[in-house]
Parts: C-alpha cells; sequence; structure tokens
C-alpha cells in the first residue's frame, strides 16, 4: 500500500500483530504514519516472526520518515490484564495522550471433530477468540471514552467468513467468531454516544499460519478457489486496505456497527 499519511499523528494498538493478518494491518498503519503497538505470545517459534517485523518497520522508516513507530508487548489476551497493559503501553512508549484505533485480531482455530472434540479444546478456543476480545476492547473503549478529550477512536473486530456460514470441523471456532461480529455490533451501539465506531472485518479464506498446512492440499486449494468468485485464495495483505479505512475517520467517519466481508466473493457464490 502506498504511503498518503492517512493515519498521520494516530496511535493503535493489534493483538497477535506479528503473524498474518495482523501482521499485514500493523505495516499497513505504519505506512499510513500511525503509530503501532502489537501484542503477541513471546513464543520461541514466533521469534523469526517478530525479528522479521521490526526489521519490515524501520525499513519503512528508512525510505519514508513520516511512516509511524512500532512497538511490541508480550502478552496472552486470555488474561484480563493483557488489554490495559498493552493500551497502558501505547501510551507511554509513544508519549500519546490519545489511543486512536483498536484492533482486536488475536485468534486461534485447529480443526477438530465435533464428537470428539475435547473440553480443553474448546475452552481454548472461546477464551482466546472471545474473551480475549471482549477483554481488549473493553480495555481500549474505557480509554477512549473516558481518559481522552474529546472522546473516540476506531475498534476493529477481526471476526471471519465462518461467522456467517458453518463449518463442520469447527464448531468451537466459528461461534466465537459470531461473538465478535455481536460484539462489534453491540458495542457499536454502547459505544456510539462517545464517538466510539465499531466494526468488524470478515476475512474469507486467507493464507496464514492458521491454515496454510490444509491449503497444501491441492485437492482441498483448488475445491475453495474454484468458489471464489476472484479466483485465488486471499492473502494477509488483502485486509490491509479495508482495517485502514475502517481506521481513517475522514474514510468511514459514519460507519459503525457494520461489518465487511473481505473474501473475494467467497459467501455469495455458497449456493
Amino acid at each position: 500500500m502506498a504511503p498518503n499519511n492517512l493515519l498521520a499523528g494516530k496511535t493503535a494498538i493489534i493483538t497477535g500483530g506479528t503473524t498474518g493478518i495482523g501482521r499485514a494491518i500493523a505495516l499497513a498503519f505504519l505506512a499510513q504514519g500511525c503509530d503501532v503497538a502489537v501484542n503477541h505470545l513471546d513464543l520461541e517459534t514466533d521469534k523469526p516472526h517478530l525479528d522479521s517485523l521490526l526489521a519490515e518497520a524501520e525499513s519503512l522508516r528508512t525510505n519514508n520518515p513520516s511512516s509511524g513507530r512500532l512497538a511490541h508487548l508480550p502478552g496472552d489476551v486470555r488474561d484480563p490484564a493483557t488489554g490495559s497493559q498493552l493500551v497502558t503501553f501505547c501510551l507511554a512508549t509513544f508519549g500519546a495522550t490519545r489511543l486512536d484505533i483498536c484492533v482486536s485480531n488475536a485468534g486461534i482455530c485447529t480443526f477438530a471433530d465435533f464428537l470428539d472434540l475435547d473440553h480443553d479444546l474448546y475452552a481454548k478456543t472461546v477464551r482466546t477468540n472471545l474473551d480475549g476480545a471482549f477483554y481488549l476492547v473493553q480495555a481500549a473503549a474505557r480509554q477512549m471514552a473516558r481518559h481522552q478529550s474529546p472522546p473516540g477512536g476506531s475498534i476493529i473486530g477481526i471476526s471471519s467468513i465462518s461467522a456467517l456460514v458453518g463449518g463442520g470441523m469447527q464448531t468451537h471456532y466459528t461461534p466465537t467468531k459470531a461473538g465478535v461480529l455481536s460484539l462489534m455490533q453491540s458495542t457499536a451501539v454502547a459505544l456510539g454516544k462517545y464517538r466510539i465506531r465499531c466494526n468488524a472485518l470478515l476475512p474469507g479464506t486467507i493464507r496464514t499460519q492458521l491454515n496454510e498446512e490444509d491449503l497444501k492440499d491441492e485437492g482441498k486449494r483448488g475445491y475453495m478457489e474454484g468458489r471464489i468468485p476472484l479466483g485465488r485464495t486471499g492473502e494477509p495483505r488483502d485486509l490491509a486496505g479495508p482495517a485502514v479505512f475502517l481506521a481513517c475517520e475522514e474514510l468511514s467517519g459514519y460507519v459503525t456497527g457494520a461489518q465487511l466481508l473481505v473474501d473475494g466473493g467467497l459467501f455469495v457464490n455458497l449456493q
């Protein structure tokens, strides 16, 4: 995405921001002049992703000094304190008095047969995808509503096309993504008086670390691509522009409680 400072001077927090969709959104925000604090689990296996993100962010600033600054903070979104810690860290690190944008992105998806689905996997999925989103959004909204003048901001929940359709191997996952969509709709109502806009992005089949093994199967990949009108599965960068749109007051200032499908037309072709 070409830099044109649509988010110049803004601050943002993004959970799960070192890989996949979260990473693509973080880089797009940086390119638009936004300072970004990303959350991650600080796993040893994720260190290469973090290192490469930091390097890419530095390269952005070298080539375009108006790009935003990047910071990162470890934390598990299942912990109710993580959201508040990320908000505080973001403001302190960047010397900011406002939090302008919150992207609730962190999520997990492990395919499992419904009849054999164990409690631990179900609980972990719900606590990460839905509880984690609630805690983060609440922490961001408290800052946006009560601790900055004038109040306001943009909250984006990364839901999924799975919020709208069933998945036989995703009976523990699809309800959480429907929950994120519902959370954005309800917080849009609850927070509108504070000029806080809440919207959901619904990715379709996007190539990320969550499904890369599944999409290596040529048969499955071919089937999916055949159902997508644009003829390809998505890439994380396909979510970057829509996220910038929803984050930018000038572009989407009257958009709240909305759901934006980013699926190459998959949903409307499910017949």
